[in-house]
């Protein structure tokens, strides 16, 4: 086995005994699947690294049509459209796309000044540019908080778990206005990039498919304007179409881990520069954070840190299913 299909098995294995477990039985089965066989493993050495990642591939097989079988089938399905795809892991790329990160949001989108013109980086198929178009359900020790769109009940519900025994303190957002950049921006009316979002929610994770379905018809009722490139090339261009009277506000939710870390704090410079800054990230994703907030060895709630400004007043889960105040 030469290096390069060895270093794909190695990763397939890492992902079924760390990754998977406990999210995706399936996925697991299909990882140990992909390590155990050196040939599909030398398949996809073929790729370069980031194209052969297993939710990546996983993901693009579903969408080729492999079904979410045993994963004996899978395999013999894989190597019958071997070809097609790695052709199609050659230009597709994880772009997590979860309204659910709305719920995590929003309490930060509550204290800003309204009206809000609303632009995100790393924007996917801007599934997240919508926050006035959900409804909300916060559910906690205290019971429940349940937020509407200001027309009443929307087709998509996001229920967020509140840990701890404070609720947070949410409005629903003044949107006049609503952006997005991305290396390779999806098309919520065109149903091949839709069935590739919900393809990208893992076998055994209940609703998510579905939900991403339902934020994609109302994103396509009025589709955001959404720009290519680079974000730190197209900010203050894009930034500068936002009306004068609005209060601009940038969001970068979980994307700062994927920009090259020497070109993070460049980004994070420009976006301040531009306006208002909501983030969802990891401590140690940059140094972004306002004087005096809690660095990586400090103890606090797991998660990623919600800020305003870089200023932290909460923590959540990733994609938003759970949400914390910040202690003290």
């Amino acid at each position: 086995m030469d290096v390069e299909t060895a270093a794909v098995a190695d990763r397939y294995r890492r992902f079924a005994s760390t990754e998977a477990p406990g999210r995706s039985d399936l996925y697991a089965s299909w990882a140990h699947r992909v390590a155990d066989d050196a040939e599909l493993s030398r398949i996809l050495s073929s790729l370069p690294s980031p194209r052969r990642q297993p939710p990546l591939v996983f993901a693009v097989t579903r969408l080729l049509g492999s079904g979410d079988v045993a994963a004996d089938a899978w395999a013999a399905w894989f190597r019958e459209h071997a070809d097609a795809v790695v052709r199609e892991c050659g230009h597709r790329a994880i772009q997590t796309n979860e309204p659910l990160r709305c719920a995590a949001l929003l309490p930060e989108l509550t204290r800003v000044e309204r009206p809000i013109a609303l632009l995100e980086i790393g924007a996917s198929a801007g599934l997240c540019l919508y926050p006035d178009r959900y409804s909300y359900r916060y559910v906690g020790s205290e019971g429940e908080l349940r937020l509407d769109p200001v027309d009443g009940p929307s087709t998509v519900e996001l229920v967020c778990q509140v840990r701890g025994d404070r609720m947070p303190e949410v409005a629903m957002p003044d949107i006049v206005w609503r952006a997005g950049i991305d290396l390779n921006p999806l098309d919520v009316t065109d149903p091949r990039d839709v069935d590739w979002l919900a393809g990208l929610a893992w076998p055994g994770e209940t609703g998510r498919a579905d939900r991403i379905r339902a934020a994609a018809r109302i994103a396509a009722a009025d589709p955001p304007h959404l720009s290519a490139g680079d974000a730190l090339e197209r900010l203050s261009e894009v930034a500068a179409a936002a009306p004068a009277d609005a209060t601009l506000v940038v969001t970068t939710p979980g994307v700062l881990v994927h920009v090259p870390r020497a070109g993070r704090g460049a980004l994070i410079e420009a976006v301040r520069a531009a306006g208002r800054w909501i983030t969802i990230d990891g401590l140690a994703t940059h140094d972004g954070w306002a004087p005096g907030e809690p660095g990586v060895s400090d103890t606090v709630p797991s998660g990623f840190a919600v800020a305003l400004d870089g200023r932290i007043h909460a923590f959540a889960d990733p994609l938003g299913g759970w949400w914390e105040w910040r202690h003290g």
